[in-house]
């Protein structure tokens, strides 16, 4: 369904991160999300139950966008790949890491806080970054700054936005998109509240209004 890094920013305004404990909440949970309007998911690989519950989502969802997030091995990379992973997403980038996401095929959402960073990551071809961690940073007015040196960077921060601050976020126009942990708070997804994160998307996809 998405065929660049690029395409993934323009699915929704925000790409909710989710840490799934239990794999079978991982289908209800993506079905709440595509119920509120929200196409993408990242799933991401702190739980030891992350790959299963990326593979039931990708076999039982297929209208769902749905990814790896905190990639940061090669070995990882392949086993989401081997799991149905749509698109990769990793908090930082080493030489080893890239080249094992390049070599996936998949979209990938490499991770950046600094301009060098940026650039080194510009010479492997990748220019369409998470901008990691966004707060702890430089922030919004950071980011806004790269604009001027790095005209053709387009960026998915991520790392303390919230529902609050995800608006200002968007307005940057290097920004296509945010990553945010609240469309999916733990507790709703302990206590299995789909209602709850259906409202949660639903109320996400007005951002881009």
């Amino acid at each position: 369904m998405t065929s660049t890094a690029r395409d993934l920013l323009a699915v929704s305004p925000v790409i909710p991160v989710v840490v799934v404990e239990d794999p079978a909440d991982a289908v209800p949970l993506a079905q709440a999300l595509l119920r509120g309007g929200v196409g993408i998911i990242e799933i991401t690989l702190r739980t030891p139950n992350a790959v299963a519950a990326l593979a039931a989502v990708a076999e039982a969802v297929p209208e769902m966008r749905v990814g790896a997030g905190t990639v940061t091995t090669p070995q990882q990379v392949e086993a989401a790949r081997n799991a149905g992973a749509g698109f990769l997403v990793s908090p930082g980038a080493t030489e080893a890491l890239v080249d094992a996401a390049l070599a996936s095929g998949l979209p990938f959402l490499p991770g950046a806080g600094t301009v060098s960073e940026m650039l080194a990551l510009r010479e492997r071809g990748l220019d369409t970054l998470k901008f990691f961690p966004a707060e702890p940073s430089g922030g919004r007015a950071y980011l806004s700054a790269v604009a001027g040196p790095l005209p053709d960077f387009a960026f998915c921060p991520t790392g303390g936005i919230s529902a609050g601050s995800a608006a200002d976020w968007l307005a940057l126009p290097n920004v296509g998109c945010v990553g945010g942990s609240w469309l999916t708070p733990a507790d709703a997804v302990r206590a299995r509240d789909w209602d709850r994160i259906e409202r949660l998307a639903s109320e996400s996809t007005a951002l881009r209004e």
